[in-house]
């Protein structure tokens, strides 16, 4: 059985420009997510490299390539900055309109918690790293390299793998919401769940 290392790392630490690579994973882990904005994967790329805040995301590489990412969100930083013009420019006026419409509320808004925590977004993989314990990896790094004392996240209940992987890692359900236009986006609520750790 051939052997693999999954090496993780923060973008904001990393002296190359990896916000393509990065974009990529994204893209390719919220394929369907994007679908209403566009099929053209390069195009999604390139509008969304343009919108990554590298001090909040770390990446995953296998075989000396980026198949994994995730960002670390706090009161100050998202993971993304939702920019109209961008969207507009990359997919036209009215595409591009409504995805700042549908997405601003998911990215832009200020995160209202307390200095020590931290909101787990945006972890995705590459189709051919999935099962192979990427996900894991990265979230085990940041829980064992961030100094907060206080993890949050959220899941959909369709999302059967990641919810069970979060279990495992030792998070906890705290709220359930149900989604507006559940039937449209594909799954009826939203999981938050959360993990507290000592300080180390």
């Amino acid at each position: 059985m051939k052997s693999y290392e999954i090496r993780v790392r923060p973008m904001r630490e990393f002296k190359e420009d990896v916000s393509r690579e990065i974009a990529t994973v994204f893209v390719d882990g919220y394929e369907k997510d994007l679908a209403f904005l566009s099929n053209n994967q390069e195009k999604l790329i390139e509008a969304f490299q343009k919108m990554i805040c590298p001090d909040v995301f770390y990446f995953a590489t296998l075989e000396g390539d980026i198949v994994g990412i995730l960002a670390c969100s706090n009161n100050q930083n998202r993971a993304l900055t939702i920019d109209k013009t961008i969207l507009r420019h990359s997919f036209g006026y009215v595409k591009g309109s409504m995805a700042y419409h549908f997405m601003k509320d998911e990215f832009n808004k200020k995160l209202y918690c307390q200095d020590d925590t931290a909101y787990i977004e945006c972890v995705a993989t590459t189709v051919k790293a999935r099962g192979r314990g990427v996900s894991t990896a990265l979230m085990r790094y940041v829980l064992e390299n961030e100094n907060y004392n206080r993890y949050i996240l959220e899941v959909t209940d369709t999302n059967e793998v990641a919810h069970r992987l979060y279990k495992k890692l030792g998070f906890t359900e705290f709220e359930r919401k149900k989604e507006r236009f559940s039937k449209l986006k594909g799954f009826k609520n939203r999981i938050y769940m959360e993990l507290y750790v000592s300080n180390k």
